[in-house]
């Protein structure tokens, strides 16, 4: 079988890969694992080294990389260009700080010597979603390199392109052959690779059922995952917010990605008082976004990275229209040239509890607005979710924001009058269906490592 990348634009097959027979994936993960053996002896002056060089690879070839994911998923060529400046900046935050992370800490006892000490696992699987196709690798790889551990992606089948990319750009770093490597595999084959006894770990980032199913073989096995699930990110707009900026912020956060990120706002809560005001405002900033052609300059929204998922974002919209939210902006497939995979930004207002937008994820450039008689009932309804990745608040009042933001809104991350976004030096992730574990800052490198006591009488 062939796995294909198709331009998101026209529908057309830009270019097809052989998918690996299972005797392929099987030679792969012991070429993997033989790596490992040497890379696990490799000091953190050297590990450090090659990830600067892999900093280096991706600034050199940023546009190139830009332009593949524009062709693969729909990404504007600018917001591609910016998640590859992210990468080289994971790549270099664990380079300089891995060293620190990583070193044995001693513990007083009653022993002549005790101390933690952090050793590399092995081979840790990697299973990524398309919409950050470099981002969410690296995010992992830079840690798991960096505490000696191998990798082994298996990549949406949608990015092939990408895939094989970031294997090409490891390699030329100077990294040893084999020790990263993708799978041209579809989803049915990744049971296979779970259950190798070579493979120590999986992290997933995707949608919850897939997430499930993952964190269910890995359980049954005893290896260790991180999951980074689906979201419903609310941001409470209060009585007292400034409420231009906020709207900029909100409209920024919504269509962030042509709207296809787990962790962009998708649910807006307003107190009455300003909710009037605050939807102009805010309807005139999503109408500002060009949808158009990722190619050009201009366009700041593409297209949806497939048809289909623009063919089932719509399908949501209308069942909440169905059962009484009113469209005040949007909810059109658009009429543009090509026209495969568009779907221009779309506001929901009315929603209540029982419609989608309340309790789904609305994967692309949708907002749902929920109003709220006082700040209570916006954190009430923040809360009100199977979900829990981020959640932001808007307000003058910072005692007040900060008091919300760390002890009421229930998520792994929670910003304050900012977008919710991921940072080499923040802990990231979920709770409850959108995950745990956590990837980033110091925890996400301790994850895929045996915290080893040693004791010494």
């Amino acid at each position: 079988m062939n796995i294909q990348s198709i331009n998101p634009i026209d529908g057309k097959i830009i270019q097809s890969y052989k998918e690996d027979s299972e005797d392929t994936v099987i030679y792969k993960i012991a070429d993997t694992h033989r790596a490992w053996l040497n890379w696990r002896e490799s000091d953190f002056t050297q590990r450090a080294a090659l990830l600067n060089n892999l900093a280096d690879q991706l600034y050199k070839e940023r546009d190139n990389l830009a332009q593949l994911m524009a062709f693969e998923m729909g990404k504007p060529l600018k917001d591609g260009a910016a998640e590859i400046d992210k990468c080289a900046s994971v790549c270099k935050y664990y380079a300089d700080q891995g060293t620190d992370f990583l070193k044995d800490q001693l513990i007083a006892t009653e022993a002549s010597k005790s101390y933690v000490s952090y050793q590399p696992l092995g081979i840790v699987l990697a299973i990524m979603p398309w919409n950050f196709p470099f981002w969410q690798v690296f995010r992992f790889l830079a840690p798991a390199l960096m505490a000696g551990n191998a990798g082994l992606l298996k990549h949406a089948s949608n990015v092939p392109g990408c895939a094989l990319s970031i294997e090409k750009l490891v390699l030329e770093a100077g990294f040893p052959k084999h020790l990263f490597q993708t799978l041209m595999i579809g989803s049915k084959a990744v049971n296979h690779v779970i259950a190798d006894p070579l493979v120590k770990a999986v992290t997933l980032t995707g949608s919850t059922e897939a997430g499930k199913k993952v964190a269910a073989q890995a359980a049954g096995l005893l290896k260790k995952t991180v999951l980074e699930l689906g979201g419903s990110d609310a941001y409470l707009v209060l009585e007292d917010a400034d409420l231009e900026t906020a709207a900029d912020i909100c409209a920024s956060s919504r269509l962030i990605n042509n709207g296809q990120s787990c962790i962009s706002a998708k649910r807006f809560i307003l107190v009455k008082e300003i909710e009037k005001e605050f939807t102009t405002l805010f309807m005139e900033k999503m109408k500002q976004r060009v949808t158009g052609d990722p190619f050009e300059a201009t366009t700041n929204l593409g297209p949806m990275a497939r048809a289909d998922l623009r063919d089932e974002l719509h399908q949501q919209v209308q069942r909440n229209i169905d059962m009484g939210a009113k469209c005040i902006l949007g909810g059109q497939v658009p009429s543009l040239n090509g026209n495969h995979a568009f779907y221009k930004p779309t506001i929901l207002t009315g929603i209540k509890k029982g419609m989608p937008a309340y309790s789904e994820e609305m994967f692309g450039p949708v907002a749902a607005i929920l109003s709220a008689k006082d700040t209570s009932e916006a954190i009430n309804l923040a809360n009100d979710t199977v979900f829990g990745l981020g959640a932001a608040v808007f307000t003058k009042d910072d005692a007040l924001a900060e008091e919300i933001a760390k002890t009421k809104l229930q998520a792994g991350s929670c910003f304050v009058n900012s977008l919710v976004k991921s940072d080499p030096r923040l802990p990231f992730g979920g709770i409850n269906q959108s995950g745990y574990g956590r990837e980033l800052g110091l925890f996400g490198i301790h994850e895929f490592v045996n915290i080893k006591t040693v004791y010494i009488q």
